[in-house]
């Protein structure tokens, strides 16, 4: 039988499916309006990935901001599934002792132990500034693809400080600066570097120990993962498919969970 993590973010909604001893197939799409709708889609194209079907399925775990929105035999917080999938996915390598995951609407910093168990946290989910969002409205200010945004910002001459710690504020304060003249590739990196700098100090609260694994969306961003290289002052660690390391987690912890009988805990 398969096991199934669902996460189900406010921007995006992805999807794995595990036998037990590998990830057989993921999926990420846009969460919309319907979240069921998404876990659907999301969850067909993980299953088609594997060559599986969903009558194979023996339990899912849903987590994120939509977890209790639809239907498993189970929720989690992403907290847990986000450490369960870094030690998952580095598990030939040196233990993973800090998880930065910047997510479309929060950012979280989770300090784990060389067991992968959670020891702390912090997390940022009351302002855009440092999230993903914030990287969209740039990217929308700057009529740039938001896939487009690392590369260009590699491409920067000049140190340009975005000040506003308000994602309002920094809105006004990049209009003025293109109003300036001032390139673009400059301006992205500046949006970079502040974003570092709002999730290096929710790390420094959490306390930063390594190896450092970054993921969400915006770890497939190359300028972000410079920016945050830089203000943390270490190498971090990104998986290949950063946006569904939590789903992994989360289809890693119901596999254990299936296995040890309904009773059990996650």
């Amino acid at each position: 039988m398969l096991a199934v993590g669902l996460d189900i973010g406010s921007t995006t909604t992805k999807a794995a499916v595990t036998d037990g001893d590998a990830i057989l197939g993921h999926a990420v799409t846009a969460t919309g309006a319907n979240c069921r709708r998404a876990v659907e889609v999301a969850l067909r194209e993980a299953l088609a990935a594997g060559g599986r079907s969903a009558e194979e399925i023996g339990y899912t775990l849903a987590t994120g901001y939509g977890r209790r929105l639809v239907e498993a035999d189970t929720t989690l917080s992403e907290i847990t599934a986000n450490a369960a999938g870094a030690r998952f996915l580095t598990r030939d390598a040196t233990p993973i002792r800090t998880v930065i995951d910047i997510g479309g609407q929060d950012s979280k910093v989770i300090a784990v132990d060389a067991d992968g168990i959670v020891q702390n946290f912090a997390m940022n989910d009351k302002c855009a500034a440092g999230t993903g969002r914030f990287l969209e409205v740039m990217s929308r200010i700057l009529e740039v693809d938001l896939d487009q945004l690392g590369l260009l910002s590699l491409q920067s001459s000049e140190r340009i400080p975005i000040s506003s710690v308000c994602t309002v504020f920094a809105e006004t304060e990049v209009i003025s600066l293109l109003a300036d003249g001032r390139r673009a590739p400059d301006i992205i990196a500046g949006v970079h570097r502040s974003i570092a700098k709002r999730v290096g100090d929710l790390a420094r609260g959490v306390g930063i120990a390594e190896p450092v694994f970054f993921d969400g969306g915006p770890a497939l961003n190359v300028g972000m993962r410079r920016a945050l290289e830089e203000e943390l002052s270490v190498r971090l660690v990104v998986p290949e498919f950063p946006q569904v390391a939590t789903a992994i987690g989360a289809a890693v912890l119901a596999a254990g969970r299936m296995a040890r009988g309904p009773q059990a805990a996650p």
